[in-house]
């Protein structure tokens, strides 16, 4: 009798399109699946900076405690929200094929460009690395915190907060917004974070096979 190898994921349309992806491959090897969503501390705070709360743990902990306790038999995570180290306990047994791994500028303004220096624009970003970049090849951009999913955070530009968002190429292409791409960023410039484009599978180790 065959067992549902039960997904833990968060619930974001991101993270789901990444569990979905993961059961199509479990499928395709015979393997019977159930998506289990779960929130986590960084989904319920988006009034703060990831920084600020906890860093790239903010998006794991609540994962890892289910699979700790056996609730759920893996979990699917973007790659680039997993610790540097994993906590004791824990591995990842498997990683998907990489997409493209450039940071893009996303935006309805067709002529936006971080390199046009003529002009002051503002992009919409939560992370620091990507901050850290504009500041150093393009002092002329100014950045805004913004937090939420990929689609709060695409209304928000439409809402007139910000000119464009910088985002991974693998996030924007995977919810359908490639037409919103108006710029692929030089990798020798922004260089991507650790992972990006690729879901990390994880494990409880001391768990029974």
């Amino acid at each position: 009798m065959s067992t549902k190898i039960k997904i833990g994921t968060r619930g974001s349309k991101l993270a789901l399109w990444q569990a979905y992806h993961v059961a199509t491959l479990l499928q395709n090897a015979g393997l019977e699946s159930q998506i289990i969503e779960i929130d986590t501390k960084g989904d319920q705070i988006l009034d703060v900076s990831i920084a600020k709360i906890g860093s790239k743990g903010v998006f794991t902990q609540e994962l890892e405690d289910q699979l700790t306790d056996g609730r759920i038999d893996i979990a699917v995570h973007s790659a680039k929200d997993m610790q540097s180290n994993l906590p004791k306990g824990f591995e990842i047994i498997a990683f998907t094929t990489r997409e493209k791994e450039n940071d893009v500028l996303v935006s309805h303004d067709k002529s936006l460009s971080v390199r046009n220096s003529s002009r002051t624009i503002v992009l919409g970003t939560s992370s620091t690395r990507r901050v850290a970049t504009l500041k150093h090849f393009y002092p002329h951009v100014k950045t805004v915190e913004v937090r939420g999913n990929l689609q709060t955070r695409i209304r928000k530009m439409e809402e007139g907060g910000f000119d464009g968002l910088l985002l991974a190429y693998a996030g924007a292409h995977r919810m359908g917004y490639d037409e919103l791409i108006v710029e692929e960023l030089d990798l020798n410039e922004f260089t991507p974070a650790v992972g990006q484009g690729s879901v990390a599978i994880e494990v409880a180790v001391g768990l029974d096979a």
